[in-house]
């Protein structure tokens, strides 16, 4: 049967009180999804609000497009998809295979603390499936409770955009969290390259990225994990 995966995305676009658009970084999705449909998966889009994910513009200038993105740009079925996104209420772990959650500054805002993300990836965890994160969605694993009453990702490894990116893109005082302080608190084993080179870890049933250059590594991974 064809693999179903589930990518969960942003519905955030607004970066803090700075008057400055955010959301979805469009490498982190683009790479991926073309991964799993290359792969022979069949992918749905979520969303916490459902309908269209906005996109960080920042994401769409020259220097940030990749041939995955140029891809995206001449896919009208994609733009569609992402354009009708499932709102996330509505997702059920056991009509997914695994779920992956791309990044930018958006999830920091609404998936982080979103109860509707962290039952999809307890459930999706308790049902033995994969759950894979890159750059700033990592932190949607801070609150996913493990065996025992312990934070699902205690003594596990782990990665997502680092302090040392973030403020290198002067966004470490802006950013409701930290990604990496926030998975170090919960007992993550955090690595990290160096900025915005490619890292990617992978612990039992998680898979985690650095950065957008960890996008397409990530996928990979959880496609050789799933196999065909």
């Amino acid at each position: 049967m064809t693999k179903q995966i589930l990518m969960v995305m942003t519905s955030h676009d607004a970066l803090g009180d700075t008057g400055n658009k955010t959301g979805l970084w469009l490498e982190e999705f683009a790479s991926p999804y073309y991964a799993f449909v290359d792969a022979g998966y069949s992918v749905a889009l979520a969303s916490p609000r459902g309908g269209e994910v906005p996109i960080d513009p920042n994401s769409l200038e020259e220097d940030a497009l990749t041939d995955a993105t140029k891809r995206f740009a001449d896919d009208e079925q994609a733009r569609t998809a992402l354009a009708s996104t499932i709102p996330l209420i509505d997702v059920r772990a056991d009509e997914f295979d695994a779920v992956f959650y791309p990044g930018g500054h958006g999830p920091l805002y609404d998936l982080a603390d979103n109860r509707d993300s962290i039952t999809l990836i307890e459930n999706m965890l308790k049902a033995n499936k994969p759950v894979a994160a890159v750059c700033h969605a990592p932190i949607v694993l801070k609150d996913v409770m493990g065996e025992e009453g312990k934070a699902f990702i205690d003594g596990k490894e782990v990665t997502g955009f680092s302090n040392e990116e973030e403020s290198a893109m002067e966004l470490d005082k802006i950013v409701p969290y930290l990604v990496e302080d926030e998975l170090r608190s919960r007992g993550g084993k955090f690595s990290s390259a160096d900025q915005f080179e490619p890292h990617v870890c992978e612990s039992g049933l998680l898979i985690t990225g650095q950065n957008p250059a960890s996008s397409k590594p990530a996928a990979d991974a959880l496609v050789s994990r799933l196999g065909s």
